[in-house]
Order: C-alpha cells, then structure tokens, then sequence
C-alpha cells in the first residue's frame, strides 16, 4: 500500500481534503524564508500570489517578502486555518504538535516534509484535524487552479 492511501482513503477524499485546505480564509507558512530556492518560500509567495491571508512561521527569520515571521503558530496576532509544513522532518512533528494546540484546521505536509514519526500525524488526526501527507504538492495544485481560472 503506497504512503498517500495510509494516510487517505481514495481519490475523492483527497480532493476533497485538498479543497477543505484550499478553502481556509488563513494560512501559515511552516519553513517559508526569504531564500527564493527554497519551497516554503516557494509555497508562500504562490499562496500570497493567490490572493490568500498568509503568514509566514520561521524562527529564524525577521520576514519574508517584507511580511514579518513568526517563531511559532501561537505568535501569530490571528488563528489560521490552513498551515502548510515545509520543513525538515524532525521539525514537521513539533509544527503538528502546536497544530494541535493553535486549534489548526487543515494540515498539508509538503513532500519531502513528512515526520519520520507517522505517531504525531495520527495524533493530529485524533484531535481531528484533516491532513494531507504523502501526496500532492501545494504548487501543483495552485498551479491547476491558475490554469482552471483562465479558461
């Protein structure tokens, strides 16, 4: 069984919790940065791109793209809904672990991003958050919807 179908249970459900994701009034940014090769960063400016409420989350950041970073889910000054984790995997199961406690709605761990730990992705299921892993990424499906929009 491929990673993806543990974590979802066939096509429609990840469509719809791809849409679930896409249709949050806020976002986070885990790992966005100010190094433009980098996909958070990536992952950030094609949120903002989109016209979304994005915030970006590193700790060792001032800001990105002149929006200010922040350490932390709780420093964020409003709730988001949506956070996508672009970081390495060790720091994805703390970010999922203040998912948790910020009350975060949708999660979508980015390829390459995945806990070594699949422990605190059920975890985070358990407090019932909807999570998206071992799957898609979020440029693509931006991507597609740009495309869908134009025609």
């Amino acid at each position: 069984m491929s990673k993806l179908s543990l974590h979802l249970n066939g096509m429609k459900q990840l469509r719809d919790a791809i849409d679930d994701f896409m249709g949050a009034n806020r976002f986070a940014v885990a790992g966005a940065s100010e190094d433009a090769d980098k996909y958070g960063h990536k992952c950030f400016v094609a949120l903002l791109n989109a016209g979304f409420t994005v915030f970006p989350l590193n700790p060792r950041s001032k800001s990105v793209l002149g929006h200010p970073t922040f350490a932390t889910l709780a420093a964020l000054p409003e709730r988001v809904e949506s956070l996508s984790i672009v970081t390495p995997p060790a720091v994805t199961e703390h970010v999922l672990e203040e998912a948790v406690a910020a009350g975060v709605q949708s999660v979508w761990i980015q390829p390459g991003a995945e806990p070594d730990n699949e422990a605190v992705i059920a975890k985070a299921r358990a407090a019932g958050i909807e999570v998206i892993s071992g799957g898609p990424c979020l440029l693509v499906e931006l991507a597609i919807r740009r495309r869908s929009a134009r025609k």
